[in-house]
């Protein structure tokens, strides 16, 4: 979306389904504003191309971003929490964090079998920080992203607010849970239990090749089906509110555009909540399945 140039819905979609990148770029490359650059530097990508041109080690500023500063958010108030316990009948905002940790912990205690103390602070973890995540698709889709081009005084920034519609953040986490259920498949029944797991099942010595495909698929498929769940329903309810904003702003008038939309925005986001807290939960639930997998032998 250049500066100057009409602002079509095509535009608009992708200029706001873009993240806010820094990489580098070679020297001697040509820029989207026809710039060329001297010499290799790191820069803010100017359209979608140059952030695929930075390669792999370009960082998604935004997301990054948000998802810390949310993580830093979960962490101060429920520290602050922590601090203030104390005996008695709990009041106000410790009250709604005791009652999401017992939800947490009956959750935990219903699925494992065998105790372990990592799982519990694991699982608050996950739910409570994809529920930040989430909820930043509640947000009006142009507030955020007007005020970062106001304080950068670039009207063409790129700027994504919900952490959860980057497959990067969303694989992140699956990726971190499947290292431990590798972790605590091999500390539960050593090497050989792990390799004879998926070498032996579900087919018997006589199918080794046969076993190993079919196991390694369902192993493989745990990551990626976490990922790609929470970021698909995450990705469509933010391409749906960006879908009626530019729907009704070129179906109808411009006062009547906003009003419409505006009602239409709100009963989605009303709708939406529902997913931001389901979605949180099916990936803490399925987290928690999948490491309680990995603590029991065949």
């Amino acid at each position: 979306m250049a500066s100057g140039s009409e602002l079509t819905s095509n535009a608009y979609l992708q200029h706001h389904l873009q993240n806010l990148v820094l990489g580098k770029l070679p020297g001697g490359y040509e820029r989207a504003d026809g710039e060329i650059l001297d010499h290799a530097s790191w820069t803010l990508a100017r359209s979608s191309q140059e952030a695929l041109d930075m390669g792999f080690w370009a960082i998604n500023v935004d997301t990054m971003g948000w998802s810390i500063f949310l993580g830093t958010v979960f962490c101060f108030f429920f520290y602050r929490v922590a601090r203030a316990a104390q005996s008695g009948v709990p009041s106000g905002f410790t009250n709604l964090v005791e009652m999401i940790i017992e939800f947490v912990n009956k959750n935990v205690n219903d699925i494992m079998s065998v105790k372990n103390p990592l799982i519990g602070p694991l699982a608050l973890t996950i739910f409570i920080w994809v529920v930040l995540m989430n909820t930043m698709d509640i947000v009006p889709v142009d507030l955020l992203p007007i005020i970062a081009q106001f304080v950068a005084g670039d009207s063409d920034l790129y700027f994504k607010v919900v952490p959860t519609t980057d497959p990067n953040i969303t694989f992140g986490l699956s990726i971190g849970v499947f290292i431990l259920i590798i972790y605590y498949s091999i500390k539960m029944k050593g090497i050989g239990g792990f390799a004879s797991e998926l070498a032996l099942q579900p087919f018997g010595k006589y199918m080794i090749p046969f076993n190993l495909i079919l196991e390694g698929i369902g192993l493989l498929s745990k990551p990626v089906s976490l990922a790609l769940r929470l970021f698909g329903n995450l990705y469509a309810g933010e391409l749906i509110f960006l879908l009626i904003a530019t729907l009704m702003g070129s179906a109808l008038p411009f006062f009547i555009g906003i009003i419409a939309g505006g009602v239409l925005q709100f009963i989605w986001a009303v709708f939406h909540i529902l997913i931001v807290l389901l979605q949180a939960f099916v990936f803490m639930m399925l987290t928690i399945v999948y490491i309680a997998m990995a603590h029991e032998h065949h």
